[in-house]
């Protein structure tokens, strides 16, 4: 990772939703900050300018979904479609991270807490909260490289 701190925006792909967090590598933790809408996986591109105007990330990471055996999905080839429109759009670096099991374990940790009413936590969240984790794991990946 650079030495100079940086701004990330994550995505989990969706086809009808897109989950987005922000993060930075200074302490190399991040926050879901919304979700958007899609259109057969096309982005409400106006809520994404929006929201790339207000947190003015340097670059973005997208979740990849993979197969369990590793092994590139239908979705795998949209998502790398959205990676590269997201570039292209906003003239900035784009990167693909495994997102196996991080909308799993957003679910996990929700239902672990101790909360009266796991239900409080409306679903909607859940997409950006995998976002998140898709974008700490993108940092500990970098960390380990």
């Amino acid at each position: 990772m650079p030495d100079d701190p940086q701004q990330f925006m994550a995505f989990d792909f969706g086809t009808k939703h897109i989950g987005i967090a922000f993060g930075q590598t200074i302490t190399c933790t991040a926050e879901g900050i919304a979700r958007i809408n899609s259109h057969n996986g096309m982005p409400d591109w106006k809520a994404l300018d929006a929201l790339v105007a207000i947190w003015k990330p340097d670059a973005f990471v997208i979740g990849l979904p993979l197969n369990m055996d590793g092994s590139a999905s239908h979705m795998s080839q949209r998502a790398k479609k959205f990676a590269n429109r997201i570039a292209d759009r906003y003239h900035k670096k784009a990167f693909l991270m495994d997102e196996r099991l991080s909308s799993r374990e957003v679910k996990e940790q929700y239902y672990n807490q101790e909360l009266t009413k796991p239900a409080a936590k409306k679903p909607q969240e859940f997409d950006s909260l995998a976002a998140a984790v898709i974008l700490q794991s993108w940092f500990a990946n970098q960390q380990q490289n």
